[in-house]
């Protein structure tokens, strides 16, 4: 299984490059060499000046860390969102439990990771495809700092509805937060997918930061969790100081986005991608060389199916894994339960569930993302990856006889130790970070430096697409079971 445009001699060991369309066989062979990540973002014959020529250095990983700070960013909302249980528990409840004991069955929480998920996904795949028409039209800085400040609104409403009485108009809460859910995951993903736009015309470190960055963000929020679960006197304090945590860091991604483009090393990959731009290349093409039909002109709608030519198969890979992540994760994990909960500790009442479920996984998460800094195997036109992809369906049966609660349907409980739920949760991790980071990377690195930025869109879209359609399965799964 091979995309158009990969060459053959590509194996598993590939290193992405950025290759100018007109490179020849050999020339890209050339480029296969272990330095080849560090090699500037240009085309054959530059346009630029004379010192775009050089890559600086990027001083003290700077920019790295912007990028890891970005990607921590662009996940932490919806996962602050998810790992508040406790809080969603008690707000739609009758709210007469502070202590967040009484936990009355309903149809809005048994289900409400279900409901919070497609409200999440479905809006965001709208915005990837509005961030795909704006690409030319509007500059990243608008994209992103917009959807930054529009996130930032939003937690702060969050933030200050934690201290107020919703008992007597429960349901009304629920769609306000249905919608705050989706306002966000909206603004998440055009920033998101901006970001990932902006790391094509970078070296493929700087696109795995972003994406590993991502996974840090699920960490951040369930160590967060776990600590005001321990510290707070009650489930409103909580989350108060839980969301105020939010508020402020995505107070610092507004601030070190700023920052970002004062740095020699990031100033330097955007002037290489404006020498690639479709404007720069329209004036500096030669009248006898060949566009493939690959170069839009400023202001219109970057060509979709070069792109998809080339990334197809990669793109299908980004889809089936978090189709099949989201299906589980956090509708099923969430509602795994210590099969020792009526001993009454703190462990399998209070904590089980935020460790086992959410710090796992997002730890786990992060390490199969972090892996691809040093591990790129199967390259992108190996048939290992698309193959490695689809075993992990078998997860999902595996977590659905942990011992799930409540069960209306499937009273069978296969795995009856606690155990059980803690490995298959990390594979579903692992596996999600690894094999989710590796064509997203591979992406951008396959097409015309061109059309890097459009590519990483277009990326994140089948990310989006996958959690979307998986969201809207979950719910079926939930009630199956």
């Amino acid at each position: 299984m091979e995309m158009d445009g990969v060459e053959d001699s590509v194996n598993s060991a590939y290193v992405p490059v950025a290759l100018h369309p007109h490179m020849s066989e050999d020339e890209e062979a050339e480029g296969q060499g272990p330095d080849v990540d560090r090699a500037p973002l240009l085309p054959k014959h530059p346009t630029g000046p004379l010192a775009v020529r050089h890559s600086p250095e990027d001083s003290y990983c700077m920019v790295y860390a912007i990028f890891f700070l970005m990607g921590i960013g662009s996940l932490l909302p919806w996962n602050f969102f998810i790992t508040a249980k406790q809080y969603w528990l008690f707000k739609l409840s009758n709210g007469s439990d502070p202590a967040g004991h009484i936990e009355p069955r309903s149809d809005l929480s048994d289900y409400f990771e279900s409901y919070l998920a497609i409200a999440s996904t479905v809006p965001s795949v709208l915005c990837l495809i509005l961030n795909y028409l704006l690409i030319n039209r509007l500059s990243p800085d608008v994209r992103i700092l917009s959807s930054l400040f529009v996130i930032l609104v939003v937690f702060i409403v969050t933030t200050v509805m934690v201290k107020v009485d919703v008992s007597g108009c429960i349901s009304q809460f629920f769609t306000g937060t249905m919608a705050s859910v989706a306002l966000v995951s909206g603004a998440s993903n055009l920033f998101s997918g901006s970001m990932f736009g902006i790391s094509g015309h970078f070296p493929m470190r700087i696109s795995q930061a972003l994406i590993s960055g991502q996974a840090m963000g699920g960490t951040i929020s369930a160590v967060a969790s776990v600590l005001d679960l321990a510290v707070a006197k009650d489930v409103t304090d909580s989350a108060f100081f839980y969301f105020l945590t939010a508020d402020m860091f995505i107070l610092l991604c507004i601030i070190m986005y700023l920052i970002l483009p004062k740095l020699v090393y990031s100033r330097y990959y955007m002037l290489a991608s404006s020498c690639t731009s479709p404007g720069a290349l329209s004036e500096g093409t030669l009248p006898h060389e060949d566009t493939d039909g690959l170069r839009a002109s400023a202001g219109t709608v970057p060509p979709l199916r070069p792109i998809l030519r080339k990334t197809w198969v990669l793109g299908l890979c980004v889809f089936y894994v978090f189709y099949v992540s989201i299906m589980v994760f956090p509708a099923v994990s969430s509602g795994i339960q210590s099969v020792h909960k009526d001993t009454g500790s703190p462990w399998t009442n209070t904590y089980f569930v935020p460790l086992t479920s959410f710090f796992l996984y997002n730890v786990a998460d992060f390490c199969g993302r972090q892996a691809t800094f040093w591990l790129q195997v199967p390259g992108p036109t190996s048939r290992w990856l698309p193959t490695l992809v689809v075993l992990r369906t078998i997860l999902i049966p595996l977590l659905m006889f942990c011992n799930y609660q409540p069960r209306d349907h499937f009273h069978t409980v296969l795995f009856t130790h606690d155990l059980f739920p803690v490995i298959f949760t990390c594979l579903l991790g692992i596996s999600n970070g690894y094999l989710g980071t590796l064509p997203m990377i591979y992406g951008p690195k396959v097409v015309p430096q061109e059309l890097a930025e459009a590519t990483g869109v277009v990326m994140s879209f089948f990310l989006t697409l996958g959690l979307a359609l998986g969201s809207a399965f979950s719910v079926i799964i939930v009630h199956c079971i």
